[in-house]
Formats: C-alpha cells, structure tokens, sequence
C-alpha cells in the first residue's frame, strides 16, 4: 500500500504570502507532483495547520480543491486552525466531546487521527476525553493502527520548538506503550523540519510541509529558524512487515542525475576492497 503525507500547508487568502511563499500556489504544484508521480496511492493525509489564520474561506477552498482530487484525503487540525470553523466546513470529523477525530480503514490497517490543537496556545494538548477516545479505539480493534497528528509527541531538543510541543506527551506515551504492538507508525507535523525516532518503541515520522521549512538550530532558545529549503510532502509504503518513509523535495528546482549524467562523478569500485 501507498499513502501519502502532506502537513502545514497553512493556507491563505489567494496571493499571500508566508515567508515570499504563496501556500495556495504550493499546494497546488504539490498535488500537481502527487499525481503525477503517486496517483496510485490510496490515502493522503494532512496532518494539521490546514490554515495559517483558521479562517473560513480557507477551509471552504480546501473542501472544494479535496473534493475534486482524485484520491481520498483525511485531514487533522494543529495550532493554527480553528476547531469550530473547521468543523463547520468539515462537519463528518466532528467526534466525542467535539473533537475532531476519526478513524479510516486502508490495507495497511486502521487510521486514526487525533486532535492535539488546544485554544489559544500553539502548544498541543491530549486531555484525558481525548485519552479515553484513543484508548478505546486501541482496545476495540485488533489493528494494525497507524496513528497521525499533528504536534510532536516527543521533544525535538530544539527550545524553541519544544515550548509548543505535545505537552501531555507522556500520558500520551503511555497509551502507546500499551499498545504498542498494534501500532505501525506516527505521524506528525506541525516542526516543518524532518524527524524521525520512535515512542514507546513505536517508529514515528515528519517532514517539511508544503510552504516554509524551519531549521534545527539547536543554539536559538527563543524563537524558530526558517530556512529556504525546498517544499516537501511525504510518500509511505506499507508492506506486510515493514514501513518505508520518503520526504519529497517536490520544491527543490535544481538538476536531477545519475549515473550516466556527462558530469557524474561517482568513487571508483575497487573491488580487491584497497
């Protein structure tokens, strides 16, 4: 099976820009690539900062361009959006408690997407409602589960960025570690910088979104480093026993080579191993 991963596509009015990016246009050209290159995939999902602002006609413009793509899509919210607008235009993700979870079956197992968006901070939260709806859906289920939100579960080391982490993350863990051997993967937005390590023994993944990249400067304390690294959306393959993650650079405008290229100059083979 095939899915694809998008996040932080913080979308705004038709012309403005974030960082001398426009996220519409980026969005386009992104799922532009995806089918050209994976329209295959069975399941794409967007794991939060749908909006840059929450606002209403941004997510009517996303339900409209969704709706006329030709493969399925499954959103989550992040600290950007606004889970009462969004629900407004998205009324089918309204779950338990208004929150906007859900559930998706594909061949690979059963999704599940998870709010982590909290009012008036940018930070995550997982309250025990939303617990008690992770845990229930764990149980209920034989899986396998593949789990997608949108902040962090697990500190980045980077100040800046785990100020505003998951900040129930080890009432989260533990909910992973209990199950953890139904779970195949993470999912996850919401640092625009690509990461990879596990919880609760369980692999976890992220990317850069769609529009503006951060850096890892593990030196700034305050705020978050940006950097003009190309946009990217993620490509998974499932098979029966494993998961393979790709992040593509679908923004990146320089040459491709390989190894027939003129101008390739790849380490010579010494073969006796000298």
């Amino acid at each position: 099976m095939k899915l694809i991963h998008l996040t932080d596509i913080h979308l705004t009015a038709a012309g403005s820009t974030i960082g001398g990016r426009d996220p519409r246009i980026n969005f386009e050209r992104a799922l532009a690539d995806i089918l050209k290159h994976h329209h295959d995939a069975e399941l794409l999902v967007i794991t939060g900062d749908l909006t840059d602002c929450g606002d209403r006609a941004d997510y009517d413009w996303l339900k409209a361009r969704l709706d006329r793509f030709p493969i399925p899509a499954r959103l989550c919210i992040g600290n950007h959006d606004r889970r009462a607008t969004f629900l407004s235009v998205f009324p089918d993700y309204t779950g338990p408690g208004g929150f906007a979870q859900g559930t998706h079956d594909t061949a690979a197992g059963r999704c599940l997407f998870l709010d982590t968006a909290e009012p008036d901070t940018h930070a995550g939260r997982y309250c025990e409602p939303r617990q008690a709806w992770l845990e229930a859906r764990l149980r209920e289920h034989p899986g396998p589960f593949l789990l997608f939100m949108h902040h962090n579960p697990m500190p980045t080391h980077i100040a800046s960025t785990d100020d505003i982490m998951l900040l129930d993350d080890v009432a989260f863990r533990r909910i992973v570690g209990r199950h953890r051997d139904k779970i195949r993967h993470i999912f996850f937005g919401h640092c625009h910088i690509p990461l990879a390590g596990s919880v609760s023994g369980v692999p976890v993944s992220s990317l850069r979104g769609t529009n503006h990249a951060s850096y890892p400067d593990f030196t700034e304390t305050d705020v978050t480093s940006a950097a003009d690294l190309p946009e990217a959306y993620g490509v998974v393959f499932l098979g029966d026993d494993y998961v393979t993650v790709h992040m593509v650079e679908f923004g990146y405008a320089g040459p491709i080579r390989n190894e027939d290229s003129p101008d390739y100059r790849a380490p010579a083979l010494d073969i006796a191993g000298r």
